[in-house]
């Protein structure tokens, strides 16, 4: 798993930003991302990806 791995290209969003983001903030949704991070507010095609690493982190 590659920190540095841009997960949200509209909006530049890496893979250790939204990891970062979930575990300090306690988040479960990808709304819930997007509020902290953008990431998946711009065309959404990353979402899938996020609900990945929140299903990663929290189980």
């Amino acid at each position: 798993m590659d920190r540095n791995e841009t997960i949200c290209n509209c909006m530049g969003v890496t893979r250790g930003e939204i990891i970062d983001a979930i575990t300090a903030g306690g988040l479960t949704t990808v709304d819930e991302v997007g509020e902290a991070t953008s990431a998946g507010t711009g065309c959404g095609g990353c979402q899938e990806i996020i609900q990945e690493i929140l299903d990663e982190i929290n189980g």
